[in-house]
């Protein structure tokens, strides 16, 4: 209650209760949002459920465990597109969202209140006034307000309510998502295509070496000697043949050419074309017989498959009928089954107004009872008998005073009156006689 000092963590921070998010209670009342220990309760003891949700989850395939957390990022972005952290935290002074909120259990209680908040802000930001839950409200029928303002933008549920109620899940995350982006779809917002940016390709560098000579070098030096030489010069040699042969020897480490290959000359890829054509000629050979005996095995194996496909189907269609007949059985019975807990929503809910209103009746009688077997109401009640006594008492003195004040007067104003007849009757006489 608002008096007590329970302290409760809720958004990640600690305050009183009575002073919760929204209005809300204390996380660790029972009754707030019908009871975090009861729905904690009510998560924890649901292994049959999550067993089944393990069969499904089986029938679907194996990367179908964790859908939950790519959808629950998938909603987080879309929350930050929508800049959840100043409209919808800020306002009830809770903290941003990890990225696996509503895909793992921490606290029902909290979660639960995370999700119906976001739930009614998401509705609110796609055009549909929805009012913030309080703390009173049932968690059930906030839960099919949710799901019928789902219902009203076409998306479907098939999944019970009760899944929400632990506030956590494939079906919060669903939830969550849909809601996201039909906010989106109302503020105009639209993807674009991303722009990549462009990279440069940077240019080789390509070193020099002052030890090699290359062709170039070799062509300038030439000239330069050709120039200088005259051309008179060498028409009759002088030299002598020995020391042009030591000089030979001694210069011939000096005039080795070496020309060096650039990778990006034409010819190079086109022997190198050459050649992967060759060994990709010389393979397919090879290759060609498996291929096409394994061509061959396929072919007769996909024969087989769909004779034997074919007789299965002859063999299984009355199964395949009854299956028609018991799904559309089964989508009748889900109708019937919204209706029945559209219903059950209203009447839990006038249930739990009565029962405020018996709790207030026997809070009255509790204090009526308390009042009746207490003793001092009795002694009041004598008090003022006493009293009303003495008054009585004292009255009726104030009585006596009073009607012996009145004899008195009255005895006196008497005898006045017959002082005066007598006084009047005496000179009469007197004149007569």
């Amino acid at each position: 209650m608002p008096g007590r000092a329970c302290l409760a963590t809720i958004g990640g921070s600690r305050r009183k209760c009575g002073e919760g998010i929204g209005g809300a209670g204390c996380p660790g009342d029972g009754r707030w949002w019908g009871g975090s220990a009861k729905m904690a309760e009510e998560a924890g003891s649901g292994r049959g459920r999550e067993q089944r949700g393990g069969e499904e989850t089986a029938e679907r395939g194996p990367g179908a465990a964790y859908h939950m957390f790519v959808l629950m990022e998938d909603v987080l972005e879309k929350l930050k597109l929508l800049s959840y952290e100043e409209e919808a935290l800020r306002r009830h002074n809770m903290r941003p969202l990890s990225r696996h909120y509503f895909a793992l259990p921490t606290n029902p209680g909290e979660q639960f209140f995370m999700f119906c908040t976001l739930a009614a802000w998401l509705i609110t930001k796609s055009g549909h006034p929805f009012e913030q839950p309080q703390e009173y409200d049932d968690p059930n029928a906030i839960i099919s307000k949710i799901l019928s303002e789902l219902r009203s933008f076409g998306r479907p549920v098939d999944f019970p309510p009760s899944k929400l109620k632990a506030g956590y899940g494939e079906q919060a995350c669903y939830v969550l998502d849909c809601l996201a982006e039909e906010a989106l779809k109302y503020t105009g917002f639209s993807w674009k295509r991303p722009i990549y940016p462009t990279e440069e390709l940077e240019e080789e560098e390509i070193t020099e070496d002052d030890a090699e000579l290359t062709l170039n070098k070799l062509e300038e030096e030439v000239v330069d000697m050709s120039d200088s030489t005259k051309q008179e010069e060498i028409l009759e040699s002088t030299t002598d043949a020995a020391e042009w042969n030591l000089e030979v020897e001694r210069v011939l480490p000096q005039l080795k050419v070496t020309v060096r290959t650039d990778n990006k000359d034409w010819r190079i890829h086109v022997d190198q074309m050459h050649q992967h054509k060759d060994g990709i000629e010389s393979a397919l050979k090879e290759t060609r017989g498996y291929l096409d005996k394994l061509h061959n095995e396929i072919s007769r194996t996909l024969e087989k498959i769909n004779s034997r496909e074919k007789y299965i189907n002859n063999q299984l269609e009355h199964l395949v009928q009854e299956y028609r007949s018991a799904q559309a059985l089964l989508s009748e019975a889900r109708e019937k089954y919204q209706e029945g807990s559209g219903g059950v929503t209203e009447r839990i809910k006038v249930l739990s107004e009565i029962t405020e209103v018996l709790e207030r009746v026997k809070q009255e009688m509790e204090e009526k009872g308390s009042s009746m077997t207490d003793g001092a109401p009795l002694v009041k009640i004598k008090q003022a008998l006493t009293k009303l006594k003495q008054e009585t008492i004292q009255m009726d003195i104030r009585i006596g005073v009073m009607e012996h004040t009145l004899l008195q007067s009255k005895l006196k104003e008497k005898s006045n009156m017959t002082r005066d007849m007598h006084a009047t009757m005496i000179p009469e006489t007197t004149v007569s006689g």
